[in-house]
């Protein structure tokens, strides 16, 4: 949690960084350090590789610091430089793994009983499941949508595909995950 005002204006902080107070930096670091590194996480699945990854795209960031105009929320800016080098870095390697494979499992409830614990973690296990069966660039929207809380615009903006095309992956995604989980569901009530 950052001790800043929440309303406290990022344009303002970037100007006041290009214009020589380099030390507000952190500032910024601290804010967007989690979801950078959640990304890299969801690219890489290796603590290291997203750590290295989180300071690259800083260096990238406050490097290209001056480029940044204002035309974008400053995440979506953001959140592209950390795309795009999270893109060319996986061409090297393998396939984009989502974000919510990196979530940590529902605590479980006191009123809750052994078997509905089981039953949640079945549930987590087949979306978990139904996520890696989706095709790359719907689990990219899915998360960016629904776990970075983007707009189309923004994830428009990080990952260039047409805002039409971004609804209709996010549209195909839930589509294909509530068929799978309706199957799947069958199963455990049948």
């Amino acid at each position: 949690m950052s001790h800043e005002p929440p309303d406290y204006n990022e344009q303002l902080i970037v100007e006041q960084i290009v214009a020589g107070q380099k030390d507000l930096f952190r500032l910024l670091v601290r804010r967007y350090q989690r979801p950078v590194y959640s990304m890299g996480m969801g690219f890489f699945r290796n603590a290291e590789d997203a750590s290295d990854f989180t300071q690259e795209v800083f260096l990238k960031v406050y490097r290209n610091l001056s480029g940044f105009e204002g035309r974008s929320r400053f995440s979506t800016w953001l959140y592209k430089i950390a795309y795009n080098t999270a893109v060319n870095d996986i061409k090297r390697r393998k396939e984009y793994v989502s974000l919510a494979e990196e979530s940590p499992a529902l605590e479980a409830r006191d009123d809750e009983t052994p078997e509905r614990i089981l039953i949640r973690g079945a549930a987590r296990d087949a979306v978990l499941a139904s996520l890696r069966e989706l095709p790359q660039r719907y689990r990219i929207c899915i998360d960016m949508f629904f776990f970075y809380g983007c707009s189309y615009q923004e994830i428009e903006a990080i990952t260039g595909f047409p805002v039409n095309t971004i609804k209709s992956h996010v549209f195909r995604a839930k589509k294909l995950l509530s068929e799978k989980l309706r199957l799947w569901n069958k199963g455990v009530e049948g």
